[in-house]
Formats: structure tokens, C-alpha cells, sequence
């Protein structure tokens, strides 16, 4: 009796511990694009479902893996579905996991989630997550329900656009599996009454937080996607890798704080290398779906608010592409001819504006000329009248007049060799002979002045000689 007591306690010890740290998420296998954490989006997916299969290594000698498979799909109005069947990896012992005889239980998860904001790039969501039904090999029941592992969450999102990179953040609160669960870093030991004694502690909430950038990467096949989150319990990371515009290589690795605990045994905290793959189903298989960083196709086109009925249909890639270079080309033209317009312009303005000045400048001259010429004639008007009244002997009147003269034009020697006539006849022969210098100045070939003063320096000038012109 002791003895089948004690073996009824041992498989009860190994039942609970299964529920306590069996259940396990493997990266890669909840809808979204994230590796654990759920996501939202304020855009319809590109993409009609997505599946995939994705492998968990916790142990590489001895070997031990989780692995798993989903499915999700969209279904309408921000709704969205997803199914996963996981069997997680081996929680005996490394030293006696080569010899384990351990069949972990599978799960069968779905879960649930509906958008119930959206405003431009922000977007919120709520859903379940993890309603998990694990085949139960000690019970007559086919499958139980893990409640342990329910998750009730909501998700706030926002979507960057940062150029040729795009970013998307991810803060959420949730339960159940979206709770912290500590290191586990004990063997399981058992009570008085077969149960487990383990350090593990788990709490009923916690938060999660996460983001997604969009590399320009691999463009042509979608753009290389770098993903980092922290869970509720540990950090990943991840790299997913187009190779195709369809398919995805999903690689990463889970809970990296926690790596010196690599030689524990298998737990839901354990730290993992994650190698996957997951295949995208456009909406219209004929054509490239362009949006957002959640695109399992080419998004670096045109704005991801384009409809699909405007996208590129996949057997024009290669002359869309040609067309491109074209177009860049003819633009790149347009652009060296605009700029040679330019200069063209900026220089016919420059000429305008000579043109302009000249004509200002001509315009200029011409009234000076005019002028000139008007100064010119009363000038000659006053010196006829001085001329007069040098044969009236009324030297004074001429004098005046021949003031005038000069006022008008400064630069007539006829005026100065007048005005030194009209001196000499009033006795001032000092003045008569600064005036004959200054018209001989004016004009050297004035042969009459030039007479005239070689004639007083001679003392031979006689009233006679003085010129009355």
C-alpha cells in the first residue's frame, strides 16, 4: 500500500508540475507578427491568412525542443482568429534526460482578438489569448482546459513611418500567460502529500512591451522586419527574414537574460534558440500587397493608405521596375533642364537689366546734351548783347552780361576772352590778363588771346590791338 501510495504521488507530482510550468508559448505561434506578445494594427492585414511551423531548442546535448504550429486570419472589421498546437519540450532533468520517458502533453490554443480604436497611426485592441486545451493522458477526458495559461489582454499600438524605415510599438497589459513567472532553478521535490515544492512564483497580471522595425533589408521581398520584446517574464529578440515575398524565415532567441540558466531543465522561462518559417497568403494572389510594416510583401512603394485595387500586379514586377528606372531618368532630365531654364532666366534678367541701365544712361546723356545746348545758345544770346554794349562803351552792362554768359556755361573761353577785353578798358589789366588765361586754358588754339598776351608781355599792346569781337 505505502509503495502504490508513493507511486500515485510521484505521477501526481509529475501531472501538476506539467500544468505549472508545462505550458509553455512558443515564439512565433501567436497571431501577429511578434514572437510572443499579442500585436494590433490600424490597418487591415495585407494578407487573406498566414500559417506557419516554428522549433524552440532549449537543450542541444541532450536535445530538447518545443514546437509548434498556427494559423490566423482576419476576419472582418478589425476581428481576427488565430489556432496553435504546440508540444512543449522535456521538463526532467538534464542528467536524467537522455533516459526520460517523459511524453509531453500537446496543446491546442486559440485565440482571439478585436480592435476597438484606431485614430491615424495609434490603434488599441483587446482579446484572449491562450485558451488552451492540453490531451490529458491521466484522465478519461480526451482534453482539459488549462485555465492556468488564459490570457485576457489589451494592446496599444503606434506605427511610425521613419523614411526608408518604419516603426512600430507595442505596450500592453495582460493575465494569465502574459504574467512574470520566475526562474525556476530547482529540481522538482515533493511534500508529504506528493505535492510539488518548487521556487517558482507566479503573479495573476503583468505588462508587456514591444517593437518592430521595418528594414529597407531585402526590399524587393519585403523588407527585413527586427523584433524586440519583453514578454512579462523575459527579453527576446528576432530577425525575420523575407525569402520570398511570401515566406518568412523566423529566427531568435527567447528569454537571452536568463542564457547562464541554459543548463537548467526545461521550463516556461527557459531560454531558447528560435528557427521558424511562416507563409503569407496575399488577398489577391495576382497582386503585390503594399502597406504597412505588417505587409508579408514588397511595402516599399507607394503610401500604405493605397488601395489594393491600385497595387502591382506580380508579372509586371520586372517592367514596373523598368519603368521606374525610366521615369527617374526622364525626371532626373526634367530636373537639369528646369535648372538650366533657371540660369537662362537669372542671365536674361541680368541682360534686361543692362539694357535698362544703358537706356537710362542714353536717356541721361541726351538731356544733358539738350541742355547743354540750351545753356549754350543763352549764352551766346547774353555775349551778342555784351557785345553791343561793348560798342556803346557801356563796359558795366557788357561786363554783366558776360556774368551771365558763364553762369550758364563756365566752360566758354569766348566769355573769358571777352570779359579780359572788357577789364583792359576799364584800366584793371591784372584782371584782363587772368581772364585771357583762362580762355587760352579752355582753348589753346585761341591764336587771338594768345596774340594778345604775348603782346602785353611785350608792353606793346595799344588800345587799338584789344580784340572786340
Amino acid at each position: 500500500m505505502d509503495f502504490n501510495r508513493r507511486y500515485i504521488a510521484i505521477i501526481s507530482a509529475l501531472v501538476l508540475s506539467c500544468l505549472l510550468i508545462g505550458g509553455t508559448r512558443v515564439a512565433y505561434t501567436r497571431p501577429g507578427l511578434m514572437m510572443r506578445i499579442p500585436t494590433s494594427s490600424n490597418k487591415k492585414t495585407p494578407y487573406l491568412f498566414r500559417t506557419g511551423v516554428s522549433v524552440e531548442y532549449h537543450n542541444l546535448n541532450p536535445f530538447n525542443t518545443a514546437k509548434g504550429a498556427f494559423f490566423e486570419m482576419e476576419v472582418g472589421k478589425g476581428f481576427s482568429a488565430g489556432f496553435s498546437a504546440v508540444i512543449p519540450g522535456d521538463t526532467t532533468r538534464l542528467s536524467n534526460l537522455e533516459e526520460s520517458q517523459y511524453d509531453a502533453p500537446a496543446e491546442f490554443g486559440f485565440h482571439f482578438q478585436q480592435r476597438v480604436y484606431k485614430f491615424n497611426d495609434i490603434s488599441v485592441s483587446v482579446g484572449l489569448q491562450d485558451v488552451v486545451f492540453q490531451s490529458e493522458q491521466t484522465s478519461e477526458e480526451m482534453l482539459s482546459l488549462n485555465t492556468s495559461l488564459l490570457s485576457a489582454f489589451v494592446v496599444l499600438s503606434s506605427q511610425k513611418d521613419l523614411g526608408d524605415y518604419k516603426f512600430d510599438t507595442y505596450f500592453g497589459f495582460g493575465t494569465g500567460g502574459l504574467a512574470p513567472v520566475a526562474a525556476d532553478t530547482l529540481p522538482a521535490l515533493l511534500d508529504a502529500n506528493g505535492a510539488v515544492i518548487t521556487d517558482s512564483t507566479e503573479s495573476n497580471a503583468g505588462v508587456f512591451v514591444g517593437f518592430l522595425m521595418k528594414t529597407p533589408y531585402f526590399a524587393r521581398r519585403g523588407g527585413m522586419d527586427i523584433v524586440g520584446e519583453f514578454d512579462g517574464t523575459g527579453v527576446n529578440v528576432g530577425l525575420r527574414i523575407p525569402l520570398t515575398s511570401d515566406y518568412r524565415l523566423n529566427l531568435g532567441f527567447t528569454h537571452m537574460e536568463k542564457l547562464p540558466e541554459w543548463g537548467n531543465r526545461y521550463w516556461s522561462g527557459h531560454p531558447g534558440f528560435t528557427l521558424g518559417l511562416d507563409m503569407a497568403v496575399p488577398r489577391d494572389p495576382r497582386q503585390r500587397v503594399q502597406s504597412g510594416p505588417s505587409s508579408p510583401t514588397n511595402i516599399y512603394g507607394p503610401s500604405g493608405n493605397q488601395r489594393i485595387d491600385d497595387s502591382i500586379p506580380i508579372h509586371r514586377d520586372s517592367t514596373v521596375a523598368m519603368a521606374n528606372v525610366a521615369v527617374s531618368t526622364l525626371r532626373d532630365s526634367m530636373a537639369l533642364m528646369n535648372n538650366e531654364m533657371r540660369n537662362l532666366l537669372v542671365r536674361l534678367n541680368a541682360m534686361e537689366q543692362n539694357s535698362k541701365f544703358l537706356s537710362d544712361s542714353l536717356t541721361s546723356l541726351k538731356l544733358e546734351t539738350n541742355v547743354s545746348e540750351k545753356n549754350m545758345n543763352e549764352a551766346m544770346r547774353f555775349l551778342s548783347r555784351s557785345l553791343r554794349f561793348f560798342y556803346a562803351g557801356d563796359y558795366r552792362e557788357a561786363l554783366k552780361e558776360v556774368d551771365l554768359a558763364l553762369e550758364l556755361n563756365p566752360d566758354l573761353a569766348l566769355a573769358y576772352a571777352r570779359r579780359g577785353s572788357i577789364y583792359y578798358k576799364l584800366g584793371d589789366v591784372q584782371r584782363a590778363t587772368i581772364n585771357w588765361n583762362l580762355a587760352l586754358r579752355l582753348d589753346p588754339e585761341y591764336t587771338d588771346v594768345r596774340n594778345i598776351l604775348k603782346a602785353l608781355n611785350e608792353n606793346k599792346l595799344k588800345s587799338t590791338s584789344i580784340m572786340e569781337e
